[in-house]
């Protein structure tokens, strides 16, 4: 098993960044694919990027390609999602979460869950 502890949210500017890490607890975690998802006010949870094992497989949704970056480090049971440019839509509650592999998207297939990580960017 693997508990999820999500932190870095925050508030801030359009155009701002900001880092999210989710650290991992489990013997498990570098033998897992993650994946972080976010849910705004209002709306469906949705996907935004996953990692694999390795780190070197990443997947992203359209919107945040070219502004989010995932990354892990295996020695530290950490994953990250670095945003740049962030803009007001971006503004949700970011959870990281167990993958099956880095092309599941559904949230509804995802194997653990952190508490999530409230991110609002003001314009």
């Amino acid at each position: 098993q693997v508990q999820l502890v999500e932190s870095g949210g925050g508030l801030a500017q359009a155009g701002a960044s900001l880092r999210l890490s989710c650290a991992a607890s489990g013997r498990t975690f570098s033998w897992s694919n993650m994946g972080w998802f976010r849910q705004a006010p209002g709306k469906e949870r949705e996907f935004v990027a996953s990692i694999n094992l390795s780190g070197k497989t990443t997947n992203y949704v359209d919107s945040v390609k070219g502004r989010f970056t995932v990354s892990r480090d295996n020695a530290k049971n950490t994953v990250y999602l670095q945003m740049n440019s962030l803009k007001p839509e971006d503004t949700a509650i970011y959870y990281c979460a167990v993958v099956r592999n880095t092309l599941e998207t559904n949230p509804g297939r995802a194997i653990y869950w952190g508490q999530g990580t409230q991110v609002t960017v003001s314009s």
